[in-house]
């Protein structure tokens, strides 16, 4: 099986189009047609389901694909850990985020990495930490900060980055603003609502406090960026239960720590692959943090 196969067969899966993937390549379509076809052989099964619009993975494409992008990333560390040795960092840093993330300020972090090693393309994908963790996991992604979802496997380790307690964000008008004291989730079970999409870390963190409680509540108003969750809360549309750090983004609304929610209640990571599968330049950029160079 060659690598040149096995880029082709992921440039396809990625793009959907086999006009699309030969571009991107600089391949002729012909070419990158005839690997295919090569692959499929060797393999003894279809890849893709061809129509005149797009092409489709097979059931057979979608357990290839997997381990493909694991190889060529493993390919990739093994080109980046020889130029290391020479002194020289260079080839693709592929960072996860989500938004707002504590313990980590990724702009600042990815500015010093990029003086530092400035023969290293940086690339960023901000997401859900659900898939953040699963995009590590492949080898999409060199490493992620993300929400802690789960524990560490063979394919994925943690570092923790920051522990926070929840709090209840709200208008200063809003009847809650005036509790003297933590409010608990059955103080607060009946409200509307704004919290993210559910692969988020903060939304994620609040329905295992509530399903803790036993406290069932209703999100009205579904948000995937912070400044939407602060602007629908400033408007005194609902309430929003959300990591200690989210207060200081918007001085003006009333934050009032969530009983029960846990010390433990938002913990964040950053997610990589294991120790002999780090990339160069995933491990000069944990360098980087760990000595706070970000």
């Amino acid at each position: 099986m060659e690598l040149r196969h096995l880029q082709h067969f992921v440039a396809v899966a990625e793009d959907q189009h086999f006009t699309r993937a030969a571009e991107r390549l600089m391949v002729s379509q012909s070419g990158l047609s005839a690997s295919i076809r090569a692959l499929e052989r060797e393999l003894r099964a279809p890849l893709f389901v061809r129509t005149t619009r797009r092409v489709t993975l097979t059931e057979a494409g979608r357990a290839l694909l997997t381990e493909a992008e694991r190889i060529l990333a493993q390919v990739r560390s093994a080109h980046e850990a020889v130029a290391a040795v020479q002194g020289v960092l260079r080839g693709t840093l592929s960072v996860g985020a989500e938004q707002c993330i504590a313990g980590v300020h990724p702009p600042g972090l990815l500015a010093a990495f990029r003086r530092t090693h400035p023969d290293v393309e940086v690339r960023l994908r901000q997401h859900g930490s659900t898939v953040l963790a699963e995009e590590v996991a492949a080898g999409r992604l060199d490493l992620a900060f993300a929400y802690r979802t789960q524990d560490d496997t063979d394919q994925l380790r943690s570092v923790s980055l920051a522990v926070e307690p929840m709090y209840v964000l709200c208008h200063p008008e809003h009847r809650l603003a005036g509790a003297a004291a933590a409010l608990s989730c059955e103080d607060v079970g009946d409200e509307v609502f704004v919290d993210f999409h559910p692969d988020w870390g903060p939304r994620r963190a609040t329905d295992a406090a509530f399903a803790e409680a036993g406290v069932r509540r209703t999100v009205a108003l579904e948000v995937n960026d912070v400044h939407s969750l602060l602007d629908l809360i400033d408007e005194n549309l609902g309430v929003a239960v959300v990591p200690r750090h989210f207060r200081h983004k918007r001085p003006a609304l009333t934050a009032l720590p969530l009983k029960g929610a846990g010390e433990r209640g938002y913990e964040t990571v950053a997610l990589l692959p294991p120790d002999g599968a780090r990339s160069p330049a995933a491990r000069a950029l944990m360098g980087l943090l760990e000595t706070g160079g970000g």
